[in-house]
């Protein structure tokens, strides 16, 4: 008799997991690193905690009084994309891209981790293929009136005026009298979908408390780079890929801590401007 109420259980347990799996992925990608211990792909760790502290010691450190904590290694989920597009009219260009599932921004350059500037606002606004092609017109050219982005983009005006109020309403793009322009400040939105990396990748294994929780899906980065990037742009493989971040402590002599926070592929100082909620 003890089986049944067991196998009840099980499936049960079963058809939540799989309705959780469907429907609330971001859940069900914390509850399995959460649980459970895996291997997960990082950046290589080029600098070491101890390394930083001694190199940026004057920096860190106002004078005797202050002093150094222990320090903490945390892993900032990436998502790895193998792409390829049109370099030129007649030439296939293969890359990958590296793009946060934290801030929502490309990375340009892994070396000076330089980022795009726009996409998070295209992300939280859900922008689409139509929506990119009015953003990319009004990034390469600046502010332009109907009729002049009409001719760029070869659409009607009575078609282009529905993609513009579209994306008026969802705060991508502002009109000023007849113009209309970004409603963005120093956006950086026109690259080649290509990431430049100078270090490979290794497998790690590592404790899932240190892994920053995921603001993106994957399949929304997905979506706004095939949006961004036109229909000759392919993905070929994604892979979730973190980069180990060094979290450095100094005690203040009244008590308080002064937290900083360390790229460990490049060893520069690592801007926290997640936009969280």
């Amino acid at each position: 008799m003890r089986a049944v109420p067991i196998m009840i259980f099980t499936i049960v347990a079963a058809f939540m997991g799989f309705f959780v799996w469907k429907n609330y992925p971001e859940v069900y990608a914390w509850a399995k690193d959460t649980i459970f211990f895996s291997k997960i792909s990082t950046l290589e760790l080029r600098y070491t905690a101890e390394a930083i502290m001694k190199d940026h010691k004057k920096e860190l450190l106002a004078d005797k009084n202050h002093s150094f904590l222990e320090a903490d290694l945390e892993f900032h989920p990436y998502l790895l994309m193998e792409v390829k597009y049109n370099r030129t009219k007649d030439k296939t260009a293969e890359g990958v891209i590296l793009w946060s599932l934290m801030d929502g921004e490309m990375v340009l350059d892994t070396k000076s981790w330089e980022k795009s500037h726009g996409f998070f606002d295209c992300l939280e606004a859900r922008a689409d293929r139509e929506d990119f092609k009015v953003i990319n017109a009004l990034a390469k050219h600046g502010s332009m009136d109907i009729e002049d982005l009409a001719k760029k983009l070869r659409v009607e005006p009575d078609v282009l005026q529905i993609w513009l109020e579209k994306s008026r309403k969802k705060n991508l793009i502002v009109q000023s009298g007849n113009e209309y322009r970004l409603h963005l400040q120093n956006p950086k939105l026109l690259m080649i979908p290509e990431t430049k990396i100078g270090q490979w990748f290794v497998s790690k294994a590592s404790k899932v408390t240190n892994r920053l929780a995921r603001r993106y899906r994957a399949a929304q980065v997905i979506s706004i780079a095939k949006s961004a990037f036109g229909l000759d742009f392919t993905i070929r493989k994604t892979t979730e890929v973190f980069l180990p971040v060094h979290r450095i402590a100094v005690q203040n002599p009244d008590g308080s801590e002064m937290m900083t926070y360390w790229n460990a592929l490049n060893g520069q100082k690592f801007s926290q401007t997640y936009h969280m909620e």
